[in-house]
């Protein structure tokens, strides 16, 4: 029987933010239910973070197989690809992770009841419960946390919904490597994939509306762009699709640069979150574009309602929506904490890898902030020689007058390993002075950034390959 004095905390979703807002709630006293309508695990390990990385990862090996700079020594071999093998491989993972590290959590949990179903808010503390096995049920909370998620967006082209076109997801499961690929977008998910199936043999066009990356710093598109062309894959720039039809089994865009034809069509101009069912407006919980709103503790406008993740305005990574889940549950058992965002570093997992942290220099000068920037070519780090893979750089921004770190922005082989590095520089308000004349171990990657932090009082020209 349950404790009823024990408080109650409803929970929709079963993503990232929505298993952190449970196991934290759980683990502070709170009796809690979990309502997901669909697949436990949400999108992360499902149809997002897992199965594409293992898609980049599989591309960038055959890439290497086939073609490095170190082929006048070692011998390369065109790989052949046996996507039915790769696609069980991935399925496999996903059920082995899905079980592990979701199902049989929640089902071993003493304190948290998992109900299959879909939810709605009738009003601040009662919940509507359609279930999966058609019955309905009403359920009283004391707070209720929202966590569910978003889904790939659809454009409004001409002609687009009528054909067979591929999402982020539907791509990760095809059961053969297209001959020929449009990508529509240019943000994360439309150039890591874009990249993974044309190094698995896909001739691939990707179509951006602006410029590749278009919120990043004008240095991240542009050697990103050249990387891209160099492995072949075709770049249209202010390019606009008006029209698309699917004839003869065979994608036809109408575009302003053209007609483009292909096999396969990729869209990835974003995602949609994942609210219109939960009656929100009506109870008062405000929104943005159909994005929940929250505050600094991860509340809602109705004082009962908390939410987290993809469904809210925060930035759509996962480990963002498990932190802000794990600080919503603390603030819904009696604790007061917020989610500072002001370190988090971004990764994008082509080759080369963007990761980048804080400000850039263009936000830096939006907000009226006087900064002294440095950009450091990877041609002066000795490990990317040692590689010989020198495209990239990494740009710091500091702050004029007292040479505080600002903000970081990478563009580099193994970027993503080398940026948490900038995270805590920054989280201890270093200077680049001071990352300057810190000790980084000889011959890796993260020894640029002491290097780039050198430039700003040195001329990197005249340093020797370990100048202290």
């Amino acid at each position: 029987m349950p404790d009823n004095n024990q408080q109650h905390i409803a929970v929709i979703g079963s993503g990232g933010a929505a298993m952190a807002a449970a196991l934290k709630a759980a683990e502070r006293g709170a009796r809690v239910t979990l309502v997901e309508r669909g697949v436990i695990g949400g999108t992360c390990v499902n149809t997002g973070c897992v199965p594409s990385k293992m898609l980049i990862r599989t591309a960038n090996i055959a890439h290497l197989r086939g073609s490095s700079a170190f082929d006048e020594g070692l011998s390369a071999h065109r790989t052949v690809v046996n996507r039915q093998q790769l696609l069980q491989q991935q399925r496999e993972l996903i059920d082995e992770l899905r079980e592990s590290k979701y199902e049989s959590i929640l089902r071993n949990h003493k304190n948290i009841t998992v109900i299959t179903g879909e939810a709605s808010f009738v009003n601040g503390q009662q919940l509507n419960l359609k279930l999966n096995n058609g019955k309905q049920q009403i359920i009283d909370f004391d707070r209720a946390f929202i966590g569910t998620g978003a889904r790939p967006a659809e454009p409004l082209i001409e002609g687009l919904r009528q054909t067979p076109y591929l999402t982020s997801a539907s791509a990760l499961e095809l059961t053969k490597i297209p001959a020929s690929l449009i990508v529509i977008g240019a943000g994360y998910v439309g150039l890591e994939l874009a990249q993974a199936f044309a190094r698995l043999g896909s001739k691939v066009t990707v179509v951006a509306r602006s410029s590749l990356l278009s919120d990043h710093d004008p240095e991240i598109a542009d050697a990103l762009k050249t990387a891209l062309c160099d492995e072949g894959i075709q770049v249209l720039t202010e390019t606009q699709a008006s029209h698309i039809d699917f004839v003869k089994n065979e994608f036809v865009l109408q575009t302003n640069a053209g007609e483009l034809r292909a096999e396969q069509l990729l869209v990835a101009t974003g995602r949609v979150p994942n609210t219109e069912i939960l009656n929100l407006s009506a109870i008062g919980v405000e929104m943005d574009s159909g994005a929940i709103v929250v505050n600094d503790q991860l509340e809602t406008t109705v004082p009962t309602i908390y939410a987290a993740g993809d469904c809210t305005q925060q930035p759509e990574f996962v480990y963002v929506a498990a932190a802000a889940g794990t600080r919503a549950a603390i603030n819904m058992t009696g604790g007061a904490t917020t989610l500072n965002l002001r370190t988090m570093p971004t990764v994008m997992f082509t080759d080369p890898q963007v990761a980048t942290v804080g400000l850039s220099e263009s936000n830096a000068t939006a907000q009226g902030i006087a900064v002294d920037v440095r950009s450091l070519a990877l041609s002066h780090v000795p490990r990317a020689l040692v590689n010989f893979n020198t495209r990239g750089f990494i740009k710091m921004v500091a702050e004029q007058e007292s040479g505080r770190l600002l903000g970081v922005q990478v563009v580099a082989d193994e970027a993503g390993e080398l940026i948490q590095t900038a995270v805590m520089a920054m989280r201890a308000n270093m200077t680049v002075q001071e990352i300057g004349q810190e000790l980084f171990p000889y011959l890796t990657m993260v020894e640029g950034l002491k290097l780039c932090a050198q430039t700003f009082t040195k001329d990197i020209k005249q340093l020797s390959c370990c100048a202290g």
